[in-house]
């Protein structure tokens, strides 16, 4: 029997006496109820800036390659053409892809804290050797590496935020979270101007990666402190661990709230395994959740065609379509980013009020039809390079809210022993049919024709329409919710009587 310490009886068509109870490999416990009805503190702060900050690396990085993008193809640079420039972040891209899927298996086999540590270093030793690429082929190389260890941090990251953050607030949380994208997007953009004005040309863009780096280093520290996931403890053999993780959230919460609410809710009954099959998990989740399967797919898809186009091209539109210089470019992206972080962040309560059901078909379908007439302006020749930011601010404080619903959905609709998985399965197929956007608009813009650059747009606007409208049939009520609640963890135990967690239904 596990020790576990006494709590007041809760009613719920049953007395529960205590925290857990354990016989043989099951355990009955309420640790997720527990980390559920925790008040807001200073502890959960600590995991939002320790775990969060990838956003802003990834931001960082996507925007920074962007805006010097034009400066690479000069002789003091790298001396790239055009399309070369655009393809770093392809590049990018397919390392993300090829880290999120062995980091997110790794994450589901060896925990979240052991791989958000792994993954962050992974960034900035290759974001460093960015900075010091000689040619083409050891810049993308480098690119590719380092995009990697941000491809591995979006599962480890997600897994553990949705596993740490009460249900209640778990919408806004992690749109807010997947919104501080543009909090780095800002900062690459400023640090790009600086560096390209300040600095010869053939060393600025260089020390903007360096940023990067060193940011990252500091955040390695701050992770020291965050603890490894209990939920994912629990349904891997450690219970015991698990309890002691909990209490010890508890204490910290304490300092500030004395007195903490009771758990609600029926307890959890796992039977733990130390090692779970992939393949058994897999032919899980697809008997019980394929409709969830084809809603992340759309919006994973959507979104990521429409980000990777447009930002890693974003300048090379303005210095060849406007005439802005190549070293002003980068300043355009600020205001940019600020209506891009609005976004998360003003629209991100009503994913938790009105539900996932109406914001995300909502956000969805209005960024995709302001694109279609935006590109139409673009193409009339309609747009100055400033109208043309206000209006990629406006599309973008509606789409940055649907892409951060994406990664949100994604994480919470699937089986704690299969959600990191989960996250780089569908962040694989989606930026994968998106991974060579940039290349795609990098020969378009060479192109020279607005017309052609329309095209893409395009298409991008038809992935958001069409991520929209599947999810108004698919999308899951998951506000305020249980993540045990919205996906039985593989490892439960049904059929035990009262602490039963039902099987999923099939039609969700």
């Amino acid at each position: 029997m596990v020790e576990a310490e006494q709590a007041r009886p809760v009613t719920n068509g049953y007395a529960w006496s205590g925290r857990m109870r354990a016989t043989g490999n099951v355990v009955e416990t309420m640790i997720p109820r527990r980390l559920d009805r925790l008040p807001w503190s200073r502890w959960h702060w600590l995991v939002v800036t320790g775990l969060g900050i990838t956003w802003i690396l990834d931001g960082f990085e996507v925007t920074l390659v962007g805006a010097i993008a034009s400066m690479l193809t000069h002789k003091d640079a790298l001396g790239l053409t055009t399309r070369q420039a655009a393809s770093a972040g392809t590049f990018y891209l397919v390392g993300a892809i090829a880290g999120a899927l062995i980091f997110g298996y790794l994450t589901d086999r060896f925990g979240r804290k052991n791989l958000f540590t792994i993954t962050l270093a992974i960034y900035l030793v290759f974001t460093v050797a960015s900075g010091l690429a000689w040619n083409y082929w050891s810049f993308v190389g480098f690119r590719l590496l380092a995009g990697a260890g941000i491809g591995g941090e979006y599962s480890a990251i997600n897994s553990a935020i949705d596993e740490l953050i009460p249900a209640r607030v778990r919408g806004r949380v992690a749109l807010a979270i997947n919104g501080s994208w543009w909090v780095g997007t800002a900062g690459a953009a400023f640090f790009s101007y600086v560096l390209l004005h300040g600095l010869r040309e053939s060393i600025g863009w260089r020390l903007g990666f360096f940023v990067g780096a060193t940011l990252a280093l500091g955040i390695i520290i701050i992770r020291r402190f965050i603890p490894e996931s209990p939920r994912w403890l629990l349904t891997h053999g450690r219970a015991a661990e698990a309890e002691q993780v909990v209490s010890g959230i508890e204490e910290a919460v304490r300092k500030e709230h004395p007195v903490l609410p009771e758990p609600e809710g029926a307890p959890i009954v796992v039977d733990q395994r130390r090692r779970l099959s992939f393949f058994s998990i897999a032919k899980y989740v697809v008997q019980n959740y394929p409709q969830r399967g084809l809603l992340g797919l759309a919006l994973m898809t959507g979104q990521a065609f429409l980000y990777n186009a447009i930002f890693f091209t974003y300048t090379l539109v303005l210095t060849k379509f406007f005439g802005v210089d190549a070293k002003t470019a980068p300043l355009y992206l600020i205001p940019f980013a600020v209506g891009n972080f609005f976004g998360p962040l003003l629209l991100g309560p009503l994913f938790d009020t009105l539900g996932r059901r109406v914001m995300i078909p909502f956000t969805y379908i209005t960024s995709g039809l302001l694109l279609i007439a935006t590109g139409q302006l673009f193409v009339h020749d309609v747009l100055t390079q400033t109208t043309m930011t206000i209006a990629w601010c406006v599309i973008f404080f509606f789409a940055s809210a649907g892409a951060s619903s994406a990664y949100l959905s994604v994480s919470e609709l699937f089986p704690l022993e299969a959600r990191a998985m989960a996250i780089s399965l569908f962040y694989a197929f989606g930026t994968g049919l998106a991974a060579f956007a940039p290349t795609l608009f990098g020969a378009l813009i060479q192109s020279a024709s607005r017309t052609n650059v329309n095209y893409g747009y395009l298409i991008g606007a038809g992935l958001m329409l069409a991520a929209g409208i599947i999810a108004i049939f698919l999308a899951v009520p998951a506000e305020r919710r249980a993540l045990e609640d919205l996906a039985s963890p593989y490892t439960a135990v049904r059929g035990r009587g009262p602490t039963s967690i039902a099987a999923p239904a099939r039609a969700s």
